[in-house]
């Protein structure tokens, strides 16, 4: 279970992470409202599933889903650059997503 909150905190910060780009600087009222609860949510929710996963495992697999997240939309949304060399190193943090996933003792 605490793997499943552990993805729906990384989900939301890749919310966060691209709300950020839609409040224009925390100037635009409700964009900027929902960054902040996604930023909240995230965190709780990290918090949670670090009650019972080791803290590096769970903290980088958080940003790893966050970074992974949010250069996919930022490639679809705002057309971003989908070089080869950014996918070879989206792939690597996924592949440490996965090794540290199948390690977990």
């Amino acid at each position: 279970m605490a793997w499943l909150v552990l993805a729906v905190a990384g989900l939301l910060e890749v919310g966060w992470a691209i709300g950020l780009k839609y409040t224009d600087g925390f100037s635009k009222l409700w964009p900027s409202v929902a960054t902040a609860a996604a930023m909240v949510a995230s965190v709780v929710l990290l918090g949670w599933a670090m009650r019972s996963l080791p803290v590096g495992s769970a903290y980088a697999v958080w940003t790893g889903i966050g970074a992974v997240g949010t250069v996919a939309l930022g490639i679809v949304l705002f057309g971003e650059p989908a070089t080869l060399g950014r996918l070879v190193c989206v792939t690597l943090i996924v592949a440490g997503i996965i090794g540290l996933k199948i390690t977990h003792a």
